[in-house]
């Protein structure tokens, strides 16, 4: 295989792992959001499928772009918190 084609496909696969990334990031944030809404209305929530998806976007393991951190409920009701929204 000639040195442009290994070139090539490389990035090629690259580009299908950053458009995964890119599906899964806004997934992420829509899982976040969907948590924050919970906890300002005071209404249980669990950060499991926001972890589910960083753990996804981790496994891809793009080097440009840095590992996402975990989600916890706490650091949720924290956001929330400084926002100013959450319930009494």
């Amino acid at each position: 295989m000639s040195v442009h084609k290994a070139l090539a496909l490389h990035a090629e696969k690259q580009n299908r792992f950053y458009k995964e990334f890119l599906v899964l990031d806004q997934k992420r944030e829509t899982y976040i959001e969907e948590a924050v809404t919970l906890c300002k209305q005071g209404i249980p929530f669990t950060t499991d499928k926001i972890n589910e998806v960083t753990r996804e976007m981790n496994r891809i393991n793009l080097r440009i772009i840095p590992t996402r951190k975990y989600v916890t409920a706490e650091m949720v009701r924290e956001y929330v918190t400084k926002l100013g929204n959450l319930p009494s």
